[in-house]
């Protein structure tokens, strides 16, 4: 008995590209690309100081803690923290970071921030 050797045919990748191409449009087409949110950040920098009737808020943030002017505070809490202050310039808020702080804590804080009236806050850098 002789055996046939079967024929492999050659497979084709022109369908397997189309469905990627058609795929990569579909993806392109439904995605959006506009922004959920954004965070406004004010960098300190040389030369920033101006004259304020109001001595500034000291804000640090660690991965697990934050406190105000060293007394400590539940991020949930903060908002509520801030005294009332009725001045025509914004209450500056100074945000420090400790070692390991994630950018999520600190976009979390800035939202928090964010919903307080009359608080400027700025963010010093290392």
């Amino acid at each position: 008995m002789s055996r046939r050797k079967a024929r492999r045919r050659a497979l084709s990748l022109t369908s397997l590209i189309d469905v990627i191409f058609l795929l990569l449009l579909f993806f392109m087409l439904s995605s959006t690309f506009s922004r959920f949110a954004e965070v406004e950040l004010t960098v300190g920098a040389a030369g920033d100081g101006g004259t304020a009737d109001a001595a500034p808020l000291f804000l640090r943030l660690a991965p697990d803690t934050l406190s105000l002017n060293g007394e400590l505070v539940a991020l949930d809490a903060l908002a509520g923290a801030f005294p009332d202050v009725e001045a025509e310039a914004p209450l500056v808020v100074l945000v420090s970071m400790a070692a390991g702080v994630t950018s999520q804590r600190l976009t979390d804080l800035l939202g928090v921030l964010r919903g307080v009236p009359g608080i400027a806050p700025t963010v010093l850098g290392s």
